[in-house]
This record gives structure tokens, C-alpha cells and sequence, in this order.
């Protein structure tokens, strides 16, 4: 066995030293035919270096000689296409160019060369002064640096000098593609020799950076890549230096641009050798990517970043053990439709929460518009990740959300509304309402409609169940002249309105225990607003209302609440002005409960007595009795339906239904008593009549004066002829009572058939004088028949 492996070895020493004398005589004929042509590059003529450069090529190149021939060639021929870069014609520097790429991409050992190549290459390329002033051959040039980094690699160690130099310099050439191509160079010279390559990595930061803004997306992109491999392979001290320039990278037009930042800031996280200590300032990058216009992008970026949360994961499994078991399943009302991160990407954000929110709370106010958008979006992909970990920086969250909810970029607030809303998701209403409550009392003079616009959007996060027990206290503090009525801008009162929307959507029926207050901040902001679509919205308002509470109509939710309403005007009227918002909350009160109003005349009357004396505001008065004409025309439109409701109540068992049935026929007729229509008149006196006969005396005297207020109603309209029937039977049953045992009442009586006198007087003096002889108490027959004389005297 021995004896054949070394048969075969012998062999092969033979065959090889056959075969490298053979391509010893190769190389000395190739050099034999070039030798002249050696020569002619030291001619002066141009024509002739030229036509001796193409010739060696030929004989050379062309030939498709082996490579080990190429090899013994190449050495020979090296000194002679390096001193030819530095021809003054143009086209001999481009074939010696061309002709050195060719030979160190084909020769089996090119870092031979490197002795003499790279010298030759730094003085053309790493001085001060641009040498070659022909940009393409500059590209060309740097195009056979990049060709010998790759195929020599680590054996360009002894050269870093002279790279650093050569890089330095043609990163800021001014033609963008040596630039491009010089980037590229740079990011295959750290990958060949990263164990020399950080000692001085950091020369090469500031032309880079000086490029990374270049007019070029392309040149961006190459520059963005070497910064990667010049920070990945470096001391790691330069981050900070870099990092500002990548982060406007994040906002570049150009997706391939902001796709290579996601890259490289990927990598870092993954491979940066101290990448724990830079953390909070790489996240932040990475997390921005997620929001990207660009799917590809975002989807690249959600992948460094699990694999970053996972690698983390795993060298902290340790301390992680408590967590993997016990934090798998989500936080209910997790956001729909979005995936949750992993343990390992959860908690790099929490444990850098604390260091990324005060840089956060900086820029969502940055006078550039796209970096308080990115801001927003990153605040909400931190929150997502942060989970009930937000509570401890709830006070800082708060005040970032009131100032960003205030910025004319529609996409700044829409992001931060979002984060509001996780808050909600992830922090007890316990711990935000003590917060958030008293940040409606006391809000900003600047913009203070920005606390109500986050406690809606943190509300809507909330789940029914935790919010609950709760709600008094919300509604009592939007129910607060301070936070209700105190400002009027309509954005303001948009706010107001839409955090009873949510409380009405979140709760549903569980609002039915503060539906007084929730209509009182609806009619307040109905009554303030000046915008027909925010009116719009408050009748949606109320709909949404009344029908959580499983009422038909809106009147039944005034209905339900109507007495504590007025109560609450009531309150205060005595201080109203012209301006006063509870002069508009009545008016909207009036108006918006429809029939209803009717029911509580009582309760409205005196209300209205105090607002209409004399000695109150004029212009508040004039508004007053403008509010009236208004009603009354409503009240006319609903008479029919409000009518038979109040008679009805005229034989309730309820003496105090019965009193006040007659009081609000009174005040009816008061009213709108003239505007009747005579049918609708005549529909009212008989019941009417039925309670001169009531138990109550009170009931008996109120329902007497309706009486004489249905009289005073008779107009033209009403034909006293046509109607006589009508007529004759109130006057008979007015008469019976004219002789009541009660002087008081005989009284009443009386006043009221001197207001029918001026009715029907020959029809009344008929009757009058048909029951005369019948009285016990004819005087006030006699009164009465003296009254319709002088009546029918003064007439004539």
C-alpha cells in the first residue's frame, strides 16, 4: 500500500514539474513576442505606447493562455502597466487598467502583485490631489481595487495604510459611481480583514457620512451599507456618530434607501459585538421600519426584529423562566388583526422604555412634520410592546399625548390616538382616570380640548367590565360647568361629545345609571354649538341615547329626566345674562323634548316668570320671548298628540296628577289658547267641568280658572252661534256652582261667567235669569246680569 502511494506521488512531482516546465517555455515565448513591444512603452509617441499596450494584450489576454503562463507573464509585465496608469494619454491608462483587472482576476496567486500594485493604486487614488483626472478611469481604477480585495482577501492585511487611504478619498469622489463602486470596496475589505480592519474603521466615518445625503438614491443606499460593515466590523465607538444620519435616512423618498437603513440597524441588533449598550437608540430605528409604506419593507423589518427578540430571548433564558411560562396569553382587548411580539422583543422594549420615552416626548413636537409622524407611529409599536408596563410612565405618556393631539399633521393624531387607546387596553381605569380626570379640570389655555380627546380614545380601549364602576365619576366630572360650558370652540365641544359616544358604546346599558348627566353634556354642547355638523352629530347623540336605554323616542329620555333638568337650570337662573349658557340649555330643553315640555309646565313656568321680570337683562328677555314664539309654534304642531295626554291625567286616582293635569291645561291654554282650532276647544271644556265636582278643593279652584282661561281662548275663529250648544251647557254648569256653599268658590264662578259674557252675553242673560228665582244667593245673579248690561250698554 505504501510502496503504490508513493508510486503515485512520485507520479504526480513528476507530472507537475513536466507541466511547470512547460509553462516556463510558454511564458519565455510570450515574453520573447512582447519584448519589443515592452520597449515601445517607453516611446515618446503616443500612437506607439497605445498600438504596444494592444499588442501585449493580444499576445497575452487574447490568447487564452493557461493561468500559470499568465502568472510568470503577469510578474513580468507588472512594473511596466503600473507605470503606464500615469501616461499622459487617456487610452493607454485605460488598456493598462483593463489589462491589470484581467490579469488578477485570472492568475492563480494575485496577491504577488499586491507589493507593487497597491503603492501604484494609493498614488493615484489616496492623494490629496485627484490624479487621474478622467472619472471613468477613476471608476475603473477602484473597480480593480474592489476585483483584488475579493480575490486576495486577507492577504491585503499589511495594507490597511494604504486602503484607508485609497477609501478615504474616493468615498467623496465627485463621480457618484466611484463613490458607489468605493462603498462596495469598503464592505469587502471589512468582511476579508476584520481582524485589522477596526484599527482604523473609524477614518472612514466622516467622508461617509458626508456622502450618506448624496443627490443619488443609489450612492445613498452603497453609502448606507459600507457605514453597516464600517460600524459591524469596527471598535463599535462610532455608532453615535452615524446614528442621526440613519435616522433621516428613515424619512428618504427613495424605499430602497430607507430598506438598506432597516438592513444594517437589523444587523447591528444581531451582530453588533456591544450591541446591548446601544439598544435603546437601535430599537427605535428598527421599530420605525415596521410602519413603512412599503410592505417589503415593514415585513423585513418585523423579521430582523423577531429574530432580534429571539436571540435575545435565548441569552437571557435565565431570567426569563418566570416570564415564558406566565406571560403567554394576551391582555384581553389586545388590538384585532395584530400580532403579538414575542417575549424577547417585549421585553427589550420594556427594559428600555424608560430610555427611549423622554427622546420620544422631544420629537413628536419636532418642527419637521415626517418626524413627528414616524414619532407617533413608534409610540404606538413601543406601547404595543410595553403592555401594562405603561403604567409607571403614564404621567409622561399623558403629557407627549395632549401635545402631539394638538398637531395639524391628521397622522400625527391619528397615531397617537391609537397609543391612547392601548393605554386603555393595558392600564386600570383606577390608575389613568386619577390622571386624566384632573387634566380636564385644569387642561392647557393653549389647546384645551387635548385631554378630552385622549380620555375618548383611552375610554374606547377600555373594556365594560373594568370601566363599570367607574362611570359615575366620569360623567359627574363632564358633567362640571368647568369641563362642559367653559369653553365653546367647536373642536372642543367635538371632544365632549365623542367621549359620551364612547362611554355609550363601551357600556351600553350600564349608562342608564348616568343618563341624567350624559343628556345634561348633550344639550350643553347642542346648546353652544355654532357648527351644523356638530349639531348633526348631537341628535345622533341622542338617538344613540335613547335607545341604549331602550326608550322609542328621544322625548321618552327628556320624559325620564325633564324635572331634574329644570331643577338644574333652576339652579342657577337667577344669575343668568344675555350670555349665560343656561339660557341656551333651555332654549335646547325646550325644544328638543317636543311634547314632552308640555308635561313639566309647572316646573317651566315659574322658570320662565323669573327670566321675563322687568328688572333681568333686556337682551337675555328679548332672547327669552324669542325661544317662546319658537315653542309655541311646536306646541301647536304637537297639540293633537299632547292634548289627549293631559286630559287623560284629569281622572287619574292621584289628586297630585289631577292638580297638575290642570295647571299644565291652563298654561296650554295660555299659550296657544287663541291659536286652537274651536273642535280642539270644545274637546277641552268638558273634562274640565268634571273637576268643579273633585274631592280637592285645590283641584276645584285651579280647574275653575282653566275655565275662565278657555273662555278668555273664544277668538273670531270660534262662531258663538254655531257653537251655542257648547256654550249653554258650561254656562248651566257654571250657574249650579254660582250658588256653591263656598264664598270663595261663588267667587271664581262669578269672574269666570263675566269673562263668558263677552261671548254670548243673550245666550248667558238667558240662563242667568233662568235660574235666578233658584239661587241661594241671587246677589250674584244680580251682579251678573248687571255686568252683561253695561257689557251690551258700552257695545251701543
Amino acid at each position: 500500500m505504501f510502496v503504490s502511494t508513493l508510486i503515485v506521488a512520485i507520479s504526480t512531482v513528476k507530472m507537475a514539474t513536466t507541466m511547470a516546465a512547460g509553462e516556463e517555455r510558454a511564458a519565455s515565448e510570450v515574453l520573447r513576442a512582447i519584448a519589443r513591444h515592452l520597449n515601445c512603452l517607453n516611446e515618446d509617441s503616443k500612437t506607439t505606447r497605445k498600438r504596444a499596450l494592444e499588442a501585449i494584450k493580444r499576445e497575452t489576454i487574447d490568447k487564452g493562455l493557461s493561468s500559470g503562463v499568465l502568472q510568470e507573464v503577469f510578474t513580468c509585465l507588472l512594473k511596466s502597466l503600473l507605470k503606464c496608469l500615469s501616461d499622459p494619454m487617456e487610452r493607454c491608462r485605460e488598456t493598462a487598467i483593463h489589462m491589470l483587472g484581467d490579469f488578477i482576476r485570472c492568475v492563480p496567486q494575485p496577491e504577488d502583485s499586491l507589493p507593487y500594485l497597491m503603492p501604484a493604486l494609493t498614488q493615484r487614488l489616496g492623494g490629496k490631489e485627484i490624479l487621474e483626472p478622467a472619472e471613468e478611469l477613476r471608476l475603473s481604477m477602484v473597480e480593480v481595487l474592489t476585483l483584488t480585495v475579493e480575490v486576495c482577501g486577507r492577504h491585503l492585511a499589511p495594507y490597511l495604510d494604504d486602503m484607508m487611504k485609497i477609501l478615504q478619498r474616493t468615498i467623496v469622489d465627485p463621480f457618484p459611481d466611484v463613490k458607489r463602486e468605493s462603498c462596495k470596496c469598503t464592505v469587502h475589505f471589512a468582511k476579508s480583514v476584520p481582524e485589522h480592519f477596526h484599527m482604523q474603521a473609524e477614518s472612514l466615518v466622516k467622508p461617509l457620512m458626508q456622502t450618506v445625503s448624496h443627490q443619488h438614491s443609489r450612492v445613498r443606499v452603497s453609502t448606507i451599507e459600507a457605514t453597516g460593515a464600517v460600524i459591524q466590523y469596527g471598535t463599535g465607538k462610532n455608532v453615535d456618530d452615524v446614528l442621526s444620519h440613519l435616522a433621516q435616512r428613515l424619512f428618504d423618498d427613495s424605499p430602497q434607501v430607507r430598506k438598506a437603513v432597516t438592513v444594517v440597524v437589523g444587523d447591528w441588533l444581531l451582530h453588533l459585538r456591544d450591541r446591548y449598550s446601544y439598544f435603546h437608540k437601535l430599537i427605535p430605528l428598527l421599530l420605525s421600519s415596521l410602519s413603512d409604506d412599503i410592505p417589503e419593507i415593514s415585513q423585513r423589518a418585523a423579521e430582523l426584529w423577531r429574530q432580534t427578540g429571539a436571540l435575545w430571548e435565548q441569552e437571557n433564558e435565565d431570567d426569563l423562566k418566570d416570564k415564558m411560562d406566565f406571560l403567554l396569553t394576551p391582555p384581553d382587548l389586545y388590538p384585532a388583526g395584530v400580532a403579538r411580539p414575542g417575549l424577547g422583543c417585549r421585553e427589550l422594549v420594556v427594559r428600555n422604555l424608560s430610555n427611549l420615552l423622554p427622546a420620544l416626548a422631544r420629537d413628536v413636537v419636532d418642527w419637521v412634520a415626517g418626524t413627528r409622524v414616524k414619532t407617533a407611529q413608534l409610540l404606538y409599536a413601543l406601547l404595543l410592546h410595553a403592555e401594562d408596563h405603561c403604567t409607571q410612565h403614564l404621567q409622561l405618556l399623558l403629557s407627549t399625548l395632549y401635545r402631539a393631539c394638538n398637531d395639524p399633521e391628521s397622522d400625527v393624531v391619528t397615531n397617537c390616538l391609537r397609543s391612547a387607546k392601548l393605554l386603555g387596553t393595558f392600564v386600570s381605569p383606577e390608575v389613568f382616570l386619577k390622571l386624566l380626570l384632573v387634566h380636564l379640570e385644569t387642561p392647557s389655555s393653549s389647546s384645551p380640548h387635548t385631554p378630552l380627546m385622549v380620555l375618548a380614545a383611552v375610554l374606547g380601549g377600555c373594556s365594560r367590565e373594568l370601566l363599570k364602576p367607574h362611570l359615575q365619576k366620569i360623567a359627574d366630572t363632564l358633567v362640571q360647568p368647568d369641563v362642559c360650558q367653559e369653553y365653546q370652540q367647536a373642536v372642543y365641544l367635538d371632544q365632549l361629545l365623542s367621549c359620551v359616544d364612547v362611554l355609550l358604546s363601551v357600556c351600553e346599558k350600564d349608562c342608564c345609571s348616568v343618563s341624567l348627566q350624559l343628556l345634561q353634556v348633550l344639550v350643553t354642547v347642542q346648546s353652544l354649538s355654532t357648527e351644523p355638523q356638530l349639531t348633526d352629530k348631537v341628535r345622533c347623540a341622542h338617538i344613540h341615547t335613547h335607545t341604549v336605554h331602550g326608550h322609542t323616542h328621544v322625548s321618552d329620555l327628556y320624559r325620564q329626566h325633564m324635572d331634574q333638568l329644570l331643577q338644574w337650570l333652576s339652579a342657577s337662573q337667577k344669575t343668568w345674562t344675555s350670555y349665560s349658557p343656561q339660557r341656551l340649555q333651555l332654549q335646547v330643553i325646550a325644544t328638543q323634548s317636543g311634547p314632552v315640555i308640555g308635561e313639566f309646565l309647572p316646573l317651566l313656568m315659574p322658570l320662565l316668570q323669573n327670566c321675563l321680570d322687568p328688572e333681568r337683562d333686556p337682551e337675555m328677555r328679548l332672547h327669552i320671548f324669542t325661544m317662546l314664539s319658537k315653542l309655541l309654534l311646536d306646541l301647536l304642531a304637537v297639540e293633537e298628540r299632547l292634548s289627549p295626554q293631559v286630559l287623560s291625567a284629569l281622572e287619574e286616582d292621584s289628586q297630585l296628577s289631577r292638580l297638575l293635569a290642570c295647571r299644565s291645561l291652563s298654561t296650554l291654554l295660555k299659550l296657544i289658547g287663541p291659536s286652537l282650532r274651536p273642535d280642539a276647544l270644545n274637546n277641552i271644556y268638558p273634562e274640565v267641568l268634571k273637576r268643579l265636582d273633585d274631592s280637592s278643593e285645590e283641584v276645584r279652584g285651579v280647574a275653575l280658572r282653566a275655565l275662565g282661561l278657555w273662555l278668555a281662548s273664544l277668538g273670531k275663529d270660534y262662531n258663538s252661534q254655531l257653537y251655542s250648544q257648547h256654550l249653554e251647557v258650561l254656562f248651566q254648569q257654571l250657574l249650579l256652582h254660582l250658588d256653591d256653599p263656598d264664598s270663595r268658590v261663588q267667587d271664581t264662578v262669578l269672574e269666570v261667567l263675566k269673562t263668558g259674557s263677552g261671548v254670548h252675553p243673550a245666550l248667558l242673560k238667558q240662563e242667568v235669569e233662568g235660574v235666578r228665582d233658584k239661587q241661594r244667593t241671587p246677589v250674584y245673579c244680580d251682579q251678573l246680569l248687571q255686568h252683561i248690561h253695561s257689557l251690551r250698554k258700552d257695545t251701543v
